[in-house]
């Protein structure tokens, strides 16, 4: 479980990174967020963090470090879009990979001092 869970997360955060360096709408959406200088930068730790939770499979601190990453970051990206008054839906892919990434990070975590229980 904690492969298909590792896989999600990075193959999305592979993706979604990639759309903010190119997608003029990822462009459009900075700019309304009020953080247009934080764009590339953003694209550039998904697209590291994805790799790395994909890579935790084979290094788990890796993957808890990139996991634990992307959640801070998606929770910064929660508090972003509650600034700028986004919807309760708007704001649920962040909240959902703030938590996936929590319990990624938790299991590589676990996974490197031999407590692998919570995706059996």
């Amino acid at each position: 479980m904690l492969l298909v869970a590792s896989l999600v997360s990075g193959l999305g955060f592979l993706i979604y990174g990639f759309q903010c360096l190119v997608s003029p709408f990822m462009k459009a959406e900075f700019e309304r967020f009020q953080v247009p200088h934080y764009r590339v930068l953003t694209g550039i730790l998904e697209i590291l963090g994805g790799i790395g939770v994909i890579t935790g499979h084979f290094v788990p601190l890796i993957g808890a470090l990139a996991a634990a990453g992307l959640c801070i970051l998606m929770a910064m990206g929660v508090v972003t879009r509650i600034r700028v008054n986004d919807s309760a839906f708007q704001c649920s892919p962040a909240s959902f990979f703030c938590f996936l990434n929590g319990l990624i990070a938790i299991q590589y975590f676990e996974a490197m001092s031999g407590n692998f229980e919570l995706f059996k």
